[in-house]
């Protein structure tokens, strides 16, 4: 893991996570050498300056595109709008919840990522699938070389990242090489989900996966048959469930297991284990649709994948960095175990010699992320080579 500020474990979070979107070195320690002594003090006002910094650097980037694009020179105003996005999206997730103009910030990081991939021309659509009377969100990312339908493989978001984050670090182009289409969705108590509709979280998530497959099956692009469901961070407990309970969804796989968020929360209250973004007990208060402690304290008893993994007979895929600060390696082995009925069950734990041994492989995702995607293309009927 890339340590910048050694003491501030959210923030050095965010700066890999960057890095894995495409983030460059330079603006990096352009936005963070002014931040070093804020980063001591872990507090609203070092998140305000932590903002501040990555907005100035977005702003540039966002002056520079303009340029580009008066010259007409609209792929190279894609790739920085790209980036600028990035950094307006990193800003915005380590805010606090009643922090001034965080949900403008949100909504001119909507626009900038669009603008990018725009006029980069790439292969991103965002949809919306209906759900209780509104929507949801996502990307839609088309197989490449596949005459006829594709399959496809459904990606939700943890506790704190949001459908850009995910299509940044890369999964689904390398999944469309492979003859895979992706479906990167702000699912409920995350992204536009929450900060747009006001859905929050919930523990059945079958509930709205399964909408997303209903809205699948009426795509012609789309094999019906062949929808695999991943899961990232606290989606390591969302997928398992949802496939357990949406008996259409082909296979399943886990970026990280989080077999017991629950016990999860326990620990955390004790101070054990990192927390991904600063202001945590609020943020999840919030997601969940908590008024207090007491109340998402019951909410999360509901979070764990005890007695439920039975019902899962398709094959999946349990992944999980071997020092991940944030979840206990244990919970891998305990998903793995309960996938009793699985026709293919497999367990994989990233180690120093492959790299990916953060949390979600935050870390360094290259070779994970390669090792998780050719599983979906051997599983789903995609091609390798």
């Amino acid at each position: 893991m890339f340590r910048y500020f050694p003491s501030n474990y959210p923030w050095d979070l965010s700066i890999n996570l960057a890095l894995e979107m495409g983030a460059r070195i330079g603006e990096i320690e352009e936005m963070c050498a002014p931040l070093k002594e804020a980063a001591k003090a872990k507090d609203e006002a070092g998140s305000i300056a932590f903002r501040e910094s990555w907005e100035r650097m977005a702003d540039k980037l966002c002056d520079l595109a303009q340029e580009d694009e008066d010259k007409g020179r609209l792929l190279s105003a894609g790739d920085k709008y790209a980036r600028a996005a990035t950094y307006y999206g990193t800003a915005e997730r380590l805010q606090g919840l009643g922090s001034e103009s965080r949900l403008t910030l949100y909504k001119h990081f909507l626009k900038v990522f669009a603008k990018g991939t725009t006029l980069a021309k790439e292969n991103c659509e965002r949809v919306e699938i209906p759900y209780e009377g509104k929507h949801i969100s996502a990307l839609f990312v088309r197989a490449e070389g596949v005459e006829g339908k594709a399959p496809i493989l459904v990606q939700v978001n943890g506790l704190d990242s949001i459908k850009e984050m995910i299509y940044r670090v890369g999964v689904p182009q390398l999944l469309a090489k492979r003859g895979i289409s992706s479906l990167i969705v702000d699912q409920p108590g995350t992204g536009e989900a929450i900060r747009l509709q006001g859905f929050t979280a919930r523990y059945d998530s079958e509930h709205w996966a399964s909408r997303i497959v209903d809205w699948l099956e009426t795509r012609d692009e789309i094999d019906a048959k062949r929808i695999g469901l991943q899961g990232v961070s606290l989606g390591g407990y969302y997928c398992p469930r949802a496939v357990a309970f949406e008996p259409r969804f082909a296979c399943g796989l886990v970026w990280g297991a989080n077999h017991d968020w629950r016990d999860v929360q326990k620990r955390r209250l004790e101070k054990e284990g990192d927390f991904p973004v600063p202001h945590y007990w609020d943020h999840v208060r919030w997601v969940w649709g908590a008024k207090d402690m007491d109340e998402f304290m019951q909410i999360a008893e509901n979070v764990h994948l005890d007695g439920v993994l039975d019902q899962i007979k398709v094959p999946f895929l349990v992944t999980h960095g071997e020092k991940d600060s944030q979840i206990p390696l244990k919970w891998a082995y305990r998903t793995y175990e309960q996938l009793v009925n699985s026709p293919k069950r497999e367990l994989k734990i990233f180690t120093d010699r492959e790299g990916g041994v953060q949390h979600s492989s935050f870390d360094n995702s290259a070779n994970a992320g390669a090792y998780l995607v050719d599983w979906v293309a051997e599983t789903l009927g995609g091609h390798t080579a």
